[in-house]
């Protein structure tokens, strides 16, 4: 949940989508060994990635071999790139298992009956009777329709036997919320309590909705502690609070998907949530996508969050979810590949004429990796702060992130307040920030706010739209709260007319920031040359500056790949500045 800032606004500056693409299959189970061939309607020639990197698992034709030990989370995704148009890319997920599933397969029909014996000729009418049949290692198809009914998970599968629920193949099980009730103020259209091993796979859930700041609607609800639960390829829309409240209340919530750990020690572990799509999504103070309390080991991967009042993705500490404080804070995890676009509080009754929703937000989290993700015209791109006042959020690595067009600004860290928390440890590495603060906030590119230690900015582009203003450092209660070096600034008016604040000093030019600021040794002002503006994906030209030009940092800093799947480092040893290592001949 977030809080009010001070903004003035000005124009959003419009960007062009990417036509829309896929890869066949979406989704694939695979065992150790096995192999499946995916295709993609990409024209031309494509390249596949399995997570996001090149040559792990996959051949150039799309052949993917599963690992004979699946990874926890046992998930893979699989990416096929345009090799003309790098920004068009489609994804698919892939469940490792670990053993072949020998289970029954059940069924659900819109038409069916609960007295069925649950066969594609006869299928059940609800999920939640298939649920209380179903037992570790089988299957519950649901035939494409509208099922205006809640679903309750309250049974686990095992590693080698997960239970899964799917829509039948080609077809879409709808879980619609249109008139039903919100039991115990808050719950969602599927609620998995303290499950594990299940997987939710192609369902689309929408239409859940209050008036009440009482109730809390949700889509996608997982509670308690569970291992391996995998969450992909859903499609949640029209969540939605429209309870009356105010900026000082900050009193509606909904939800489009919650991961809430309330028990201690035990965790919700092992968690995926790949490929689904949040949007059009009124949360009020709440999220699109919250892990919060008890999460210890997570990756959410490859998802589409837009179009929605309040912040994107958020792993969050400290909220008192979890019944210890020791375990109370989402931990061990990464945000990767995720695009998030469309996001903002303006106009959201709870906040007012305020900018103030992040795309991707770790609120009290830690050891948490934010890379290869694509954030624009959200708020804050990417914010590493805590909002509670003598706790951190610690450890985060943001790299190969592309940022661009948001409405503050590009990073932020730091509690946002005197009373509020801070930031610890965070490394901000080979980033791409273009044209931020478009909102002319005062926040700038790179913010820096209160209680700021031990925190790294190196090798990132940094290229201001006309707000100029590079990194705002505004803390009061630590000198030097980063170390900043090996990066590449630009502003298309000149360098004497950028700004930076550093350490309650206004620069007006780049030259006498570094004179003054003790910052930025190895750091260059120039032009990056990146390929395209007008549909940034804000790749380097060959002639960039920026190639090669970063200083060299430790492999588990700095990543394997760039956001591309490149290999991050080149052959001669030289880093790229910001998220793409090598460079385009367009």
């Amino acid at each position: 949940m977030l809080r009010g800032r001070s903004i003035i606004p000005l124009i959003l500056l419009t960007v062009q989508p990417a036509l829309a693409a896929s890869v066949s299959p979406p989704y694939a189970q695979v065992q150790p060994g096995q192999t499946v061939t995916f295709t993609s309607d990409l024209p031309g020639g494509v390249i596949w990635q399995v997570d996001n990197a090149t040559g792990n698992f996959i051949t150039q034709q799309g052949v993917f071999t599963a690992p004979a030990t699946p990874p926890r989370p046992a998930v893979a995704t699989i990416t096929a790139v345009s090799v003309d148009d790098p920004t068009r890319s489609a994804t698919a997920t892939v469940s490792l298992l670990s053993a072949p599933l020998t289970g029954t397969t059940w069924y659900v029909a819109t038409d069916g009956s609960d007295s069925n014996p649950g066969t594609l000729a006869a299928p059940f009418a609800t999920l939640q009777h298939a649920a209380g049949v179903a037992q570790p290692g089988d299957t519950v198809l649901a035939r494409g329709g509208v099922y205006n009914k809640l679903l309750t998970l309250t049974k686990s599968g095992t590693q080698a036997a997960p239970i899964i629920f799917a829509s039948y193949s080609g077809e879409t099980a709808t879980i619609d919320g249109r008139g039903l009730p919100i039991p115990g103020g808050q719950n969602g259209l599927m609620t998995l309590n303290s499950v594990g091993n299940v997987i939710i796979e192609g369902f689309e859930l929408r239409n859940y909705t209050t008036t009440s700041r009482a109730q809390v609607p949700i889509g996608i609800y997982i509670t308690g502690a569970g291992d391996g639960v995998q969450i992909i390829n859903n499609h949640i829309h029209d969540i939605i609070t429209t309870a009356h409240t105010t900026p000082k209340q900050c009193g509606s919530d909904a939800l489009g998907m919650a991961v809430y750990g309330d028990r201690a020690p035990a965790a919700i572990s092992h968690l995926a949530i790949s490929g689904n799509e949040l949007d059009r999504l009124v949360t009020g103070c709440s999220e699109s996508m919250s892990l919060d309390g008890n999460v210890d080991g997570f990756a959410v991967l490859s998802n589409r969050v837009h179009d929605n009042d309040n912040i994107g993705i958020d792993a969050i500490g400290y909220e008192r979810v979890s019944p210890d404080p020791a375990y109370d804070r989402a931990r061990h995890g990464e945000i990767r590949g995720n695009l998030v676009y469309n996001i903002t509080s303006y106009g959201n009754p709870d906040y007012g004429q305020q900018y103030a929703s992040d795309g991707i937000y770790v609120d009290g989290g830690t050891r948490i990796v934010i890379e290869q993700n694509t954030v624009h015209n959200t708020d804050l791109a990417v914010e590493m702060a805590s909002e509670h006042y003598t706790h951190v959020t610690s450890y985060v690595t943001a790299r190969n992130n592309v940022l661009y067009a948001n409405n503050s600004n590009g990073v932020s860290i730091g509690g946002y307040g005197r009373a509020r928390g801070g930031s610890d440890h965070i490394t901000i590495v080979n980033n791409t920030l273009f044209d931020n603060d478009t909102k002319r906030t005062g926040s700038g590119e790179f913010q820096i706010q209160y209680y700021a230690t031990n925190n790294v900015f190196k090798n990132n582009i940094v290229y201001a739209g006309p707000q100029g203003l590079m990194v705002h450092n505004y803390t009061e209660t630590e000198a030097d709260p980063a170390a900043l070096n090996g990066n590449l600034y630009y502003l298309p008016a000149g360098a004497g007319r950028a700004s930076f604040q550093w350490d309650h000093t206004q620069y007006h030019g780049y030259a006498a920031y570094l004179a003054g600021s003790g910052q930025d040794a190895q750091s260059a002002f120039a032009d990056p040359l990146f390929a395209n503006l007008k549909r940034p994906y804000l790749d380097v030209l060959a002639g960039s500056p920026a190639f090669g030009a970063g200083v060299v940092l430790p492999p588990k800093v700095i990543g394997a790949v760039d956001i591309a799947g490149n290999p991050r480092v080149g052959t001669n040893g030289a880093v790229t500045q910001g998220a793409w290592q090598l460079p385009v001949t367009k």
